[in-house]
């Protein structure tokens, strides 16, 4: 299942954060304000508990996030992501999963993986801000079921009717987020019209 998140706010930095003139401090900039705000949606859902709070004036009935949130940004792009969902939920842990390109197979194959444990019975969130073939988001939700996640949600910037088919086929059970749903993918498997390499544009590698 998937959402595009289409609240105005979102779409007006879209807008910006496509815009080929925009350079790389703007565009960090950026992948933080829209990474918080899908974020926003993606964890409507997250358990809570009552407590009792002492406000100046009285005892308050209010509620808390109770359960273990795991970020798990894909490197490198997937980092740039990182602020924004750590301001938004500042408590939670952070796990890394490096992907490459296999050459010979063109498929992703795995160089980095570091989890913490609370990814068992808590709710990942992979970050990504391109979801364009699915092979990387399905290889990452693959290590995370691996390693004992059952509740993992996918959060990205821009994503394509190929990818969400991929990563829906393969993890029914998965939900994506993303502030855009574009049109295709090109002859490189770039989005179209996409927002350019993320990782170039976040790090000023163009």
């Amino acid at each position: 299942m998937h959402y595009e998140v289409t609240h105005p706010c979102i779409q007006h930095k879209l807008a910006l954060i496509r815009d080929t003139r925009t350079g790389h401090k703007e565009f960090r900039e950026l992948a933080t304000e829209v990474t918080m705000l899908v974020c926003y949606e993606a964890l409507k859902e997250i358990r809570v508990r009552d407590v009792d709070v002492e406000t100046p004036l009285a005892t308050a009935r209010c509620r808390v996030i109770d359960e273990d949130i795991v970020v798990v940004p894909i490197l490198r792009a997937g980092v740039g992501m990182l602020d924004g969902i750590l301001a938004l939920v500042p408590s939670a842990r952070v796990g890394f999963v490096g992907l490459e390109r296999n050459e010979e197979t063109a498929l992703p194959s795995t160089y980095y993986n570091k989890m913490p444990y609370q990814i068992r019975g808590g709710i990942s969130i992979i970050v990504d801000p391109m979801l364009a073939t699915g092979g990387s988001t399905n290889a990452a939700i693959d290590m995370l079921k691996s390693q004992g996640a059952e509740r993992i949600v996918v959060v990205c910037i821009v994503t394509c009717a190929d990818g969400l088919q991929a990563v829906e086929q393969a993890h029914p059970d998965v939900s994506v987020y993303a502030a855009s749903v574009d049109p295709e993918l090109n002859e490189k498997k770039y989005i179209v019209p996409g927002l350019g390499d993320a990782g170039d544009r976040l790090y000023g590698t163009i």
